[in-house]
């Protein structure tokens, strides 16, 4: 059932003139607009002044870079595009995927912790399922994924996500938490290490911005203690080779740190103190809701999800580092 919509709104609108926004959107110029709706240049013009007046906003304007869309447009793509999108494919026809035969490359998003630990199974299904699929993955942690959506610079996000728009469609997978990981034969220490031996070594962050406090560091002081950073790195990848080489401790996601502890030969151990858990989520475009082949990969993390990350879906909380 239709509700919230006042059809008489509509008929006061031009609903014709939204192809046009849209094609001024995409080329940025009266002149390729009108070429690619195989209308007259005068005639693209008539309508961006009725899209003025329906919107009361400039939407695009003249500059030496061509027709540049203002803020307004901008906002309206975001939400009449996956509308528009839905309405194309419901007139004519959703395209099938057939996984088996598809030829077609997918763009994720994630922080590298979360590819250490999902990658090589999604690799090992599409291999299986789906052998003419490629997937490209570039790294985004939490602040990042909604703006690469936005850009279409990625198809799929798989994070901790805190800038959520309208037009974004979020699905939690799985509750992650922290443990320690070292060189237990190099330190001589065993699992599970005590907050002594914790507080004493130094220890190697993950950290996006750089920084060199983290979650960790939030839990320590809550109960009025410190430990040393010797490092801090963008990438949580780098981590297990240093702790082969070095006398310290890291304090990762446990699935990452799973990953990394039978590859690398190192000691996982409980953290010593209570530290805040988090949501990993799968975030997209709503231009993407119903495109099967999406769906598919959508399905494919999730299933992959339950046998790498054993997880239980619960609320966000909100965590700045390791």
């Amino acid at each position: 059932m239709i509700k919230n919509i006042n059809e008489i709104d509509f008929r006061k609108a031009d609903l014709n003139l939204l192809p046009v926004f849209s094609a001024l959107l995409k080329e940025r110029s009266v002149t390729r607009a009108a070429g690619r709706l195989y209308l007259g240049q005068p005639a693209v013009s008539a309508a961006l002044m009725r899209l003025r007046e329906m919107f009361k906003d400039e939407l695009f304007l003249r500059t030496a870079k061509g027709m540049e869309p203002t803020a307004r447009a901008l906002e309206l793509a975001e939400q009449l595009g996956p509308a528009l999108e839905i309405i194309h494919r419901e007139m004519y026809g959703t395209p099938r995927f057939d996984p088996a035969t598809a030829e077609r490359s997918f763009r994720l998003g994630m922080p590298d912790s979360i590819e250490v630990a999902l990658s090589p199974s999604l690799i090992e299904r599409i291999q299986r399922e789906a052998p003419g699929v490629r997937v490209a993955i570039r790294l985004a942690g939490h602040e990042q994924g909604a703006k690469l959506l936005d850009n279409q610079e990625i198809d799929l996000g798989v994070s901790r996500f805190t800038d959520v728009a309208s037009w974004h469609r979020q699905e939690n997978l799985y509750r992650e938490g922290y443990v320690c990981l070292f060189d237990g034969a190099r330190l001589g220490i065993p699992s599970p290490i005590g907050l002594e031996d914790y507080l004493a070594l130094p220890h190697l962050l993950m950290s996006f911005s750089g920084g060199f406090e983290g979650v960790v560091d939030e839990a320590l002081a809550r109960r009025n203690l410190r430990r040393r950073v010797l490092l801090s790195t963008t990438r949580f990848s780098a981590l297990p080779f240093i702790l082969k080489e070095a006398d310290a401790i890291a304090t990762l996601p446990a699935s990452m740190a799973r990953r990394c502890a039978e590859a690398f030969k190192l000691t996982l151990s409980p953290a010593p103190i209570e530290i805040e858990t988090f949501t990993v989520s799968m975030l997209w475009h709503a231009r993407h809701d119903r495109d099967p082949g999406h769906i598919w990969l959508r399905e494919a993390v999730k299933s992959i999800v339950r046998v790498e990350a054993n997880p239980s879906i619960d609320d966000t909380h909100r965590v700045q580092g390791t």
